[in-house]
């Protein structure tokens, strides 16, 4: 069975000879059926673009896009949107304000004949918590009510593929948890095919089952949201996912050396490398007396936790995460540990 989707080195550039930008790098990408993937990275680092080449806003420059088995784009075919079975799910919702919600829903049921489109309208419905609202109007509903409403008018055609844009953007931070959560749910229930385009790191890490990491246009790792934070393949991507300390060391096989001590290595590695030290991973113990000790610069209270910032003997910072309950006052001396075998990244010149 072929996947959901698969994008093959694709590459997108914009521009002319003389001054042109490669937005899309040589993208590769398998997601499979009923698959939920985020395709996440920073502004300006592709992934609009790519969310356009799959959804054939855009046509590809080079590689292939295929979805369901199906090619959709090449740099030789170039199958038209409306063709491609996608559901798209925008930043402003791009709801019809003039006419309900059960309308809003039907738009894409045209071909059905009466009986077809009222039994999927309540399919619809029902699965996205909206029975009993079909008769409001757009500006009669919440924010979180409205994004379910343009879900459910992209899931009413029975789409191959959804793909999201962004569909937190415009809710407060107070409803953005609850909503994303609902959306989740939805879209599990439906086992639909889908792609979520964020720069959120929260929002990807919580809601899908593996994500993309897009940087300078080119998809650098494609894992789960543990094993991504947990083992990532790059120092970029290990710098883009959630706080990072890096300490300099020299890689002695299993083990590491560095101005801290001689940390186990995760993996086998030698020569000159940076050690990346999640603030979670790194201890604070008391001072012993006659060992050069680091001091606290500084201290992130939030209630659940805390962040403290050391400054090392050779006067390296580093930032810890800790819980609520011990007070770490400026210039405390302390010992920093670390609590588990560390990942590290071929040092560059």
């Amino acid at each position: 069975m072929p996947p959901g989707l698969h994008l093959k080195a694709v590459s997108k550039q914009f521009g002319t000879d003389d001054v042109s930008v490669l937005a899309v790098n040589d993208a590769t990408l398998t997601v499979d059926r009923g698959e939920f993937v985020a395709l996440l990275g920073p502004s300006g680092c592709g992934k609009t673009t790519t969310l356009r080449l799959i959804a054939g806003f855009e046509r590809v420059d080079a590689g292939a896009i295929e979805i369901d088995g199906t090619l959709v784009a090449s740099s030789s075919v170039h199958v038209q949107p409306e063709k491609r079975r996608i559901g798209m799910v925008f930043q402003e919702y791009a709801l019809f304000p003039h006419v309900s919600v059960l309308a809003n829903i039907e738009f894409g049921l045209r071909r059905m004949t009466a009986t077809e489109k009222r039994a999927r309208t309540g399919e619809i419905l029902e699965l996205t918590g909206l029975a009993g609202l079909e008769g409001r109007m757009p500006h009669e509903l919440s924010g979180g009510q409205q994004q379910r409403v343009a879900l459910a008018r992209a899931l009413a055609p029975n789409p191959t593929l959804i793909l999201l844009d962004e569909p937190f953007s415009n809710l407060d931070a107070g409803l953005r948890a609850r909503v994303r959560a609902e959306l989740g749910e939805i879209l599990h229930a439906a086992k639909t095919t889908a792609i979520f385009v964020t720069h959120d790191q929260e929002e990807a890490l919580s809601l899908v089952d593996r994500v993309a990491v897009m940087l300078n246009g080119s998809i650098e790792q494609v894992a789960s949201p543990h094993e991504l934070y947990s083992s990532p393949a790059t120092r970029s991507v290990a710098e883009f996912i959630g706080d990072a300390n890096f300490l300099p060391g020299v890689g002695q096989g299993d083990t590491i050396e560095c101005e801290i001590g001689i940390l186990a290595a995760r993996h086998q590695i030698r020569g000159p490398v940076d050690i990346l030290l999640r603030p979670e991973n790194v201890e604070l113990l008391a001072a012993q007396p006659g060992l050069p000790a680091a001091r606290v610069r500084n201290s992130l209270f939030f209630g659940h936790d805390q962040l403290i910032t050391v400054q090392l003997p050779t006067g390296t910072f580093l930032t810890a995460r800790l819980g609520p309950s011990d007070a770490y006052v400026p210039d405390l001396p302390l010992q920093v540990a670390v609590r588990a075998p560390v990942i590290a990244f071929p040092r560059k010149n």
